[in-house]
C-alpha cells in the first residue's frame, strides 16, 4: 500500500488524499479495536460496522479518482473472501474465533484486496504467526496454557498493518 500511496503523491493528489484518509481511518480504529479486544476479547459491532462503509467510500473513491477500478474490485473481492474464510473457521471452531473477529477480517479484507491480491494472503499469514509466537511465549512463560484465550483482533489489526506497509 505504501508503492499505492506513494504513486498517488505523484500523479494523483486527489487520489492520494482520499488513501491517506483511508489509511488514518485504518490507524485510528485498529488502534481503538486493538486495545478493546486485548482489554475484554470483545470487537465492539459500534465501531466495526460503521467502519465498512467508511472504508468502502474512502477506498473506492480514492480509486475512482486513480482511475484504477481493478481497486474496486480488488477490495469487495477481498473484504468478501476474508469474511467467508473466517466465516468457515468461526463455524468449525466457534470457541477458538469470535464472530467479532469475522467481522473484523471483513473489513480488513478490504484495505487488503484494495492493496492487491499478495496482500490478501499476507495479512492474515502474519496475524497468525504473530498470534502463535505471542501463545507459545504465553505459554512457555507459563502465564497460560494450550486452553487459555488469547484475543486474535490484535494480531489481526497487526498482520494486515504490516501486509499494508511491505513487511512480508
Amino acid at each position: 500500500m505504501t508503492a499505492v500511496l506513494a504513486g498517488y503523491l505523484g500523479e494523483e493528489p486527489a487520489a492520494f488524499g482520499l488513501l491517506a484518509g483511508a489509511l488514518a481511518a485504518f490507524s485510528v480504529v485498529g488502534a481503538w479495536l486493538a486495545v478493546i479486544d486485548w482489554r475484554t476479547h470483545r470487537l465492539p459491532d459500534r465501531i466495526v460496522l460503521p467502519s465498512y462503509p467508511a472504508a468502502v467510500l474512502l477506498l473506492g473513491a480514492a480509486a475512482a479518482t486513480a482511475g484504477e477500478w481493478h481497486r474496486v474490485l480488488g477490495m469487495l473481492g477481498g473484504g468478501a473472501a476474508l469474511w467467508i474464510g473466517f466465516a468457515l473457521l468461526h463455524l468449525l471452531h466457534r470457541r477458538g474465533l469470535g464472530f467479532g473477529d469475522v467481522k473484523l477480517a471483513g473489513l480488513l479484507g478490504l484495505y487488503l484486496g484494495f492493496a492487491g491480491g499478495a496482500h490478501l494472503v499476507w495479512g492474515p499469514f502474519l496475524a497468525v504467526v504473530l498470534g502463535g509466537l505471542w501463545s507459545l511465549a504465553l505459554i512457555t512463560a507459563r502465564r497460560a496454557t494450550l486452553r487459555s484465550s488469547v484475543a486474535f483482533g490484535p494480531f489481526l489489526i497487526a498482520g494486515t498493518a504490516l501486509a499494508l506497509a511491505g513487511l512480508r
